[in-house]
């Protein structure tokens, strides 16, 4: 009896343990890793993150709206005396959007467009970014310590007024990641930097 009893309560703790992760999973954007690489005269920025909408912003996607994501990274020099200098940065946005009479999924990006026939498809390639260039604004010294920042978004500001006003307030429309920030000094060329997320 005691064993029946044991092993009932061993399942309930299992299930309890894992209802954060199916919580954590079910909808958002995580980054899970980030690499910064020396290239040339610059450096390379190469993100995977797990993007996963909810139902209104997949209802929204099947009725013709565009959802712009936006990966924003800055280096900046701190400084105690004034605000922090920015001295690279990268910025990109990314369309999504689905097309009802093809049945396919389209990402607009900067550099190439690739249609897909499932969202879960889509999305994927949508969190991966790979070798990005950076813009650089100011000197850069591979011996200073820089304060690093990233985060990915849904852009709202790019969706049509009535779709904006709905938004406000609202969580169901606000998908973005946590902000991840850290010190780090430049990368060698021989050596990149690979961050892991959280």
């Amino acid at each position: 009896m005691w064993r029946i009893a044991l092993h009932a309560n061993l399942i309930l703790l299992l299930l309890i343990l894992s209802l954060p992760i199916t919580v954590a999973q079910a909808e958002g954007i995580q980054i899970k890793s980030v690499s910064l690489a020396a290239a040339g005269e610059g450096y390379e920025i190469s993100i995977d993150s797990e993007i996963v909408l909810n139902a209104t912003l997949e209802q929204a996607l099947e009725k013709g709206i565009v959802l712009y994501f936006v990966t924003k990274f800055s280096l900046a020099d701190p400084r105690w005396y004034w605000l922090d200098d920015e001295v690279a940065r990268g910025k990109l946005r990314v369309g999504l959007r689905y097309y009802a009479l093809t049945r396919q999924y389209h990402l607009n990006h900067p550099s190439f467009s690739q249609s897909f026939y499932t969202l879960k498809e889509a999305l994927q390639v949508l969190g991966q970014l790979r070798d990005y260039p950076l813009t650089v604004k100011s000197e850069i010294r591979q011996d200073t310590d820089y304060v690093a920042s990233l985060r990915i978004w849904l852009d709202l500001t790019r969706m049509p007024k009535p779709f904006q006003v709905e938004a406000l307030g609202s969580s169901k429309w606000n998908l973005s990641s946590a902000k991840l920030e850290w010190r780090m000094k430049l990368p060698m060329p021989e050596q990149p930097l690979h961050i892991k997320g959280h």
